[in-house]
């Protein structure tokens, strides 16, 4: 018999309580009933996202939102910075390109935070430039970057600053309006503790000034549509009805707990995971990592394809590999989300019982003790 567990950095795992309430019946998006569950979402995101501002909603994966951001803010023409350091960096760039945005990279070595200074020079040299876009926690290397610095720094041209959160929404802390960040986008499937299927954006006032010039081709994901809907609680478009029920429940969980509280217990299973890489002599990817996923350099003579294949089809427990260049190089364990202590004490002795199948010489138990002593000393 094996029993799973998912230990990737989305789809994670879903609170009982919230399968439950997605798993009643039915009912109509056009009737007050759904109206009422639709507001008490939209002010609980609010609370997510720490901003006063308007947080849309799609039915759609967090790349809808990420694509939302570029057709509403940008026309035809327009300059945009973007931070490339992992493949989600890379995506904005990819999204910008795709509509004929003139998208101006900054390169940055995978594992490592950009240097805000950078952009400043970057935002010097081209005055023109309409959105600065970044990433909170860039999953595919789990490096958190300094949003608050770079808030700073955008806030001071006549750019906008747009934040990929998808994976660090609730585990990374962001202090949206206080950092003067201007669009957020985020999925449900990461920190939201949600099945995938749920994208959301919130937008500065400044933001949505730009939306009202935008004239690049957009429909599904209109945000003047989804704001003339919004004001009177509603959507454009059918909505994902079971799921923004599950979401005011996951909203319920997290308030109860406290979104403070969230990021300490995030913070918590973060350090206990890379005390116990360091104890396995393993090396971190990341120069400054984020709390929802730790991305962990394979050791030599180990194929890390093989290594995330047998952990999930051997013995249960889903971790996820690299992507891009760091295909086979680097395998990630995330902490995100729905999880607590024994779920990260599962995924680093399964990883001992795997790294010792396929040959590393380590002292076994070393990487649970590790962990174990981060929780309890």
């Amino acid at each position: 018999m094996k029993k799973n567990y998912v230990m990737a950095p989305g789809p994670t795992p879903v609170p009982e309580d919230v399968l439950m309430e997605i798993a009643k019946p039915i009912i109509h998006h056009r009737t007050s009933q759904y109206q009422e569950i639709f507001k008490r979402a939209n002010e609980g995101l609010k609370y997510l996202f720490k901003t006063a501002n308007d947080v849309f909603t799609f039915a759609s994966s967090g790349t809808g939102a990420m694509e939302a951001a570029v057709v509403n803010i940008l026309s035809s023409g327009d300059k945009a910075i973007v931070v490339r350091g992992g493949k989600f960096g890379e995506r904005f760039y990819e999204i910008c390109t795709a509509y004929g945005i003139e998208a101006i990279p900054i390169d940055v070595e995978w594992g490592k935070p950009v240097d805000p200074a950078i952009i400043k020079k970057t935002l010097a040299s081209n005055k023109d430039v309409k959105a600065v876009f970044a990433t909170l926690c860039e999953t595919s290397t789990g490096t958190k970057n300094d949003i608050e610095s770079i808030g700073k720094v955008v806030s001071a041209s006549i750019a906008i600053l747009v934040v990929d959160a998808v994976s660090g929404l609730c585990a990374d802390d962001l202090k949206t309006d206080e950092w003067k960040v201007d669009v957020v986008c985020s999925g449900s499937q990461k920190g939201i503790m949600l099945p995938p299927g749920l994208a959301f954006i919130s937008a500065s006032k400044k933001a949505m000034e730009m939306v009202s010039k935008s004239n690049l081709p957009k429909y599904y994901f209109d945000l003047k549509e989804y704001k003339k809907a919004l004001d009177k609680n509603d959507v454009p478009w059918t909505p994902a009805v079971s799921l923004v029920r599950g979401l005011c429940k996951s909203i319920d969980i997290i308030k109860e707990e406290g979104i403070e509280n969230v990021f300490v217990r995030h913070a918590k299973l973060a350090n206990a995971t890379r005390m116990a890489v360091k104890a396995l002599d393993l090396e971190l990817l990341s120069i400054s990592p984020s709390n929802a996923v730790t991305a962990i350099k394979v050791p030599p003579a180990i194929d890390g394809q093989i290594l995330v294949r047998t952990m999930r089809e051997k013995y249960g427990v889903t971790i996820a590999g690299g992507q891009g260049d760091l295909k086979g190089k680097i395998f990630r364990i995330a902490h995100l989300g729905y999880m607590v202590e024994f779920d990260v004490l599962t995924a680093i002795a399964a990883l001992e019982i795997v790294l010792k199948e396929l040959g590393y010489k380590f002292v076994v138990g070393s990487g649970v003790s590790a962990a174990l002593k981060a929780f309890t000393g």
